[in-house]
Formats: C-alpha cells, sequence, structure tokens
C-alpha cells in the first residue's frame, strides 16, 4: 500500500540532514529507532549531540510545522533520547532537542528550512 505521508515525511528528513550538513553539522544517525520511540535525526554540532524532529508540510495554513511537537511528543522524544545516551554510552556530552520545519511550498522552487535549536527541554 502506498504511503504519501511517509514519502513526503522521508523528502524532508532528506532535505534537513542535507542542511544541517551544510551547516557543519556531523551526522550520527538517521531514524533511530527503540521501544520508547524514534528520534528522526541524531547529530553532533560542536559540543553537543544534537536529537532533531523534523516535521514537513506543504504550507502553513494550519499552523506553523514546529507545532505539531506538542508536550506529550516532546516527552517521547526525550524518553527516546535518555535511551540512546543509556544505551550508546554517550553520558560526557551536552544535548539539546531541535526541531526542523520543512515547508514544501508549490509556489516556491526551493522548499524553506527553518531550524528550531534548543526548541523545547524537559
Amino acid at each position: 500500500m502506498y504511503n504519501y505521508k511517509k514519502d513526503i515525511g522521508n523528502y524532508g528528513e532528506t532535505l534537513a540532514v542535507n542542511y544541517l550538513l551544510s551547516l557543519g553539522y556531523k551526522l550520527i544517525e538517521t531514524n533511530y529507532r527503540c521501544k520508547l520511540g524514534e528520534i528522526d535525526i541524531i547529530c553532533s554540532d560542536k559540543e553537543y549531540i544534537v536529537f532533531s524532529e523534523v516535521k514537513t508540510r506543504y504550507s502553513n495554513n494550519f499552523g506553523f510545522p514546529s507545532e505539531s511537537v506538542n508536550i506529550k511528543k516532546q516527552y517521547k522524544i526525550y524518553k527516546t533520547a535518555q535511551y540512546y545516551i543509556l544505551n550508546k554510552k554517550v553520558f560526557n556530552y551536552n544535548y539539546r532537542f531541535d526541531v526542523i520545519e520543512v515547508i514544501l511550498n508549490l509556489d516556491e522552487e526551493k522548499p524553506i528550512i527553518n531550524l528550531l535549536t534548543n526548541a523545547f527541554q524537559l
């Protein structure tokens, strides 16, 4: 069965990874999954390990993509990040949670990418 939403999400994540790499981030892992949830992108930015959630939309008509990362979603990302830190034994780092908005505006040639650094803390 064809999953249009998944294809759009994967495309947005690819754009987000390329954007982060262009900013000098170092990619660690994409689509990290465990029993607690999933983290779209894990990378390093200087002294930080960054856990990033990517939200892709065609417009802001129903709000900004980042607004869909509510407190419940934030908590799930946080718990998944804790599991990752314990599992990979990466204790001696600073950590940050970013949200990346990808807007695939059909009127524009290039997508709009907004990086919200330190978007939430728990």
